[in-house]
């Protein structure tokens, strides 16, 4: 009995080893059954590593831009990051954005109207403006530190654009969001402060009872974050909550 054990194992694991080989037996190599697809090769990650601002962005024209169809800003003057340490956005407290807002600051004159491509100071770091349209009814930040290869968390980003008015457009009220915390001026005085770790929210924040006056109007934001994405989105609000479109929008 022994002896014929012996003599069949090695015929019996050359057809079990035969059956693993590719194309081997079909009781180890059957294809799909019925209503089963083959299996797919393995798909694989891409990723964004051309750091170009023309995936998100327009350079800015000099013809003067119509707010979106829902009356979202989308022309700005950026300035390249602030870079911050700042390892959670809990801190965003009013006391704290006036504070930072007010120390890391470009110009005192909330009014001015900076060049694409101007360089300033803000502290120790040189910085570059940039006269960009949106391709989106928001600005993400994130997108924008990325193209240009710099830091994406731990930022204070300046904004600045010019709302053309035909005619003074009174009791409008400026309505932001914004991830996380941002301050904005219209014609240099404050018009709204959004404090805390907030998610960007159209709306998610309006001002009290503004004038656009006819012509040229000067908003001017700043927009700061820890980790995760930064950007936000700005419109004007009649008195009856509709967005404000009869305006123009230039980076100078």
């Amino acid at each position: 009995m022994n002896r014929k054990y012996n003599y069949w194992l090695p015929i019996l694991t050359l057809v079990v080893l035969a059956g693993l080989q590719p194309g081997g037996g079909t009781a180890f190599a059957q294809g799909p059954g019925p209503g089963q697809r083959p299996p797919l090769p393995p798909i694989p990650l891409k990723s964004d590593t051309t750091h170009t601002l023309s995936k998100h962005f327009i350079p800015a024209s000099a013809a003067k831009k119509a707010p979106d169809a829902k009356g979202f800003i989308q022309r700005w003057l950026v300035l390249e990051p602030v870079k911050k340490d700042i390892v959670r956005n809990n801190i965003f407290t009013d006391n704290y954005l006036r504070t930072t807002f007010s120390t890391d600051n470009f110009s005192p004159d909330y009014t001015t109207v900076p060049k694409h491509g101007q360089t300033v100071n803000v502290g120790n770091q040189a910085l570059k403006w940039y006269a960009l349209d949106s391709k989106a009814f928001n600005v993400n930040l994130y997108h924008f530190t990325y193209a240009l290869n710099k830091p994406r968390y731990g930022i204070l980003v300046w904004l600045v654009t010019v709302i053309n008015s035909p005619e003074e457009i009174k009791n409008v009220r400026l309505a932001a969001g914004c991830n996380s915390g941002s301050m904005w001026w219209l014609n240099g005085q404050e018009a709204l402060l959004l404090s805390g770790d907030r998610d960007m929210i159209a709306d998610n924040g309006t001002s009290a009872r503004l004038t656009l006056k006819k012509g040229r109007n000067i908003i001017r934001g700043a927009v700061i974050n820890g980790p995760g994405m930064a950007n936000f989105c700005v419109r004007f609000l009649d008195e009856k909550g509709a967005p404000v479109k009869n305006i123009s929008i230039s980076a100078e």
